[in-house]
């Protein structure tokens, strides 16, 4: 591709790696999409931010592109990931320690996938306090780690799919299908809570964005070695 491609704007599918930040992902990219082609400036952006634990796909657009992020942040997004049962973190996952642990003996594979019909369809999820959702003009996650309560409001989020693909003792791993605003942190929280016990999330991936699939995406490092033989 040459500078004119990337100023008029391209799709990029990368597949973030763990502990990246998606911030960093296009900060990276920017860099790199510049140095490659002496470029001074150019827009870069990314369609819906990915946790620094959770891998997978990242849409990233260019230049003019970047006017139609919007489209594909509204678009239905795939998961796969894991739970584990018993135990839950301040965060829903694992960038906080275990506060609490809870029995898990009542708990049948029969009770694991009965409890995921409570979250087919439209739903009610309070998003997590270690989230980057701003209330009075701050994040949420500043105001949890300053060990300051606030309130937050639930909102309206749609689950088309929720499966149980494997049970293994206290891991429980799934696929899930969901509306922009999903926080799959909280659909893990919820569930630990619709068992009678806790959960949190160990394990989360990203594989697809409306008809976009993380099968197609790239690492960071091989994109940037693709700019290098243009």
């Amino acid at each position: 591709m040459t500078t004119e491609d990337f100023q008029s704007g391209q799709v990029l599918l990368i597949d973030k790696p763990l502990t990246w930040t998606s911030f960093q992902a296009v900060n990276k990219l920017r860099w790199e999409i510049r140095q490659a082609f002496n470029i001074k400036k150019i827009k870069v952006g990314h369609a819906g931010t990915l946790d620094p634990l959770a891998t997978g796909l990242l849409i990233i657009c260019t230049g003019k592109m970047t006017k139609q992020i919007h489209t594909y942040q509204g678009q239905d997004k795939e998961y796969t990931g894991t739970f584990v049962l018993g135990s839950t973190t301040p965060s829903y996952d694992l960038e906080t320690e275990i506060d609490q642990t809870f029995p898990t003996e009542h708990i049948s594979e029969a009770l694991i996938h009965e409890a995921t019909k409570q979250f087919i369809g439209d739903i009610e999820q309070f998003p997590p306090v270690f989230s980057a959702l701003k209330k009075d003009g701050k994040r949420l996650y500043e105001y949890a780690r300053a060990g300051e309560s606030v309130e937050i409001n639930s909102r309206t989020v749609r689950i088309s799919e929720f499966e149980i693909t494997k049970i293994d003792g206290q891991n429980i791993s799934f696929k899930v299908v969901c509306s922009k605003g999903t926080y799959i942190r909280s659909l893990a929280h919820d569930f630990g809570k619709a068992l009678s016990s806790g959960a949190h999330l160990s394990v989360l991936r990203r594989t697809k964005i409306g008809d976009f699939n993380v099968a197609n995406a790239v690492s960071p490092e091989d994109f940037i070695a693709s700019l290098s033989s243009e």
